[in-house]
């Protein structure tokens, strides 16, 4: 069996860009998918056995190409600098598509939507990220800025570029949002005591919390839907 085999001498019912061309993308498997975008293998494999070999690894399918690391990537035989960066371009591409299509949808009465808007952004980081995302007066986003990126159990919150980003979006309304890389939502004390500052501080600046959500692991919890905006700190 000749293993060094190129995409067009395999072939034509196995060949993914062909079966792309004649059924559609949506025809192709994961492994496919991924062949067509790595192209060319190696001596011991061809494109389509790296991109299973790909798939295969942790068990955890495609979302080995948003997990991976670009140096982790590019050292398996066959995939390289080159491939690896096209691959992490794309893992980057899906999870914009998906945050563009959810943004139709963001209603601030309705923590979910905005919790799923940012979730593909923050459910797979391994540090604990803390974004704000600043509103109008019709709730309408204005956009969202990483305030601060910490270690795996913290973040390190500055009140003060919370207020400094919104008064350059001249924003009157806001959402904190950030992960907990242990999966868990669920808030900590020290979340809760920030978060009370936080609201306080906006309230002299005219700029209302409107919510805090934290993000895990397919999982959210919002502030405002559990009662918790309006603790005030020390409670």
């Amino acid at each position: 069996m000749n293993l060094h085999m190129t995409m067009k001498e395999m072939p034509e019912s196995e060949q993914p860009l062909e079966k792309l061309c004649r059924f559609g993308a949506q025809a192709l498997s994961d492994a496919e998918l991924l062949a067509v975008v790595i192209r060319s293998g190696t001596k011991d494999r061809t494109a389509l056995q790296l991109a299973q070999f790909l798939v295969a690894r942790r068990g955890e399918g495609l979302l080995n190409v948003v997990n991976m690391s670009l140096d982790e990537m590019r050292k398996i035989t066959g995939i390289g600098q080159v491939k690896a960066a096209q691959l992490k371009c794309i893992a980057e591409l899906a999870r914009r598509i998906s945050k563009m299509n959810r943004r139709r949808d963001l209603c601030l009465k309705e923590p979910s939507s905005i919790a799923y808007y940012y979730m593909e952004v923050l459910r797979h980081e391994t540090r604990e990220i803390m974004m704000v995302a600043m509103f109008d007066s019709k709730s309408n986003l204005l956009g969202d800025e990483i305030i601060s990126i910490g270690t795996a159990s913290n973040s390190l919150i500055s009140p003060r570029e919370i207020f400094i980003k919104a008064l350059e979006y001249h924003a009157l309304k806001i959402v904190l949002l950030h992960n907990h890389p242990s999966g868990s939502p669920t808030p900590s004390e020290c979340d809760i005591r920030v978060t009370g500052r936080i609201r306080e501080s906006g309230e002299v600046l005219g700029i209302a919390l409107a919510d805090h959500i934290i993000i895990g692991d397919n999982r959210y919890t919002s502030f405002r839907e559990n009662g918790l905006l309006g603790q005030r700190k020390g409670t």
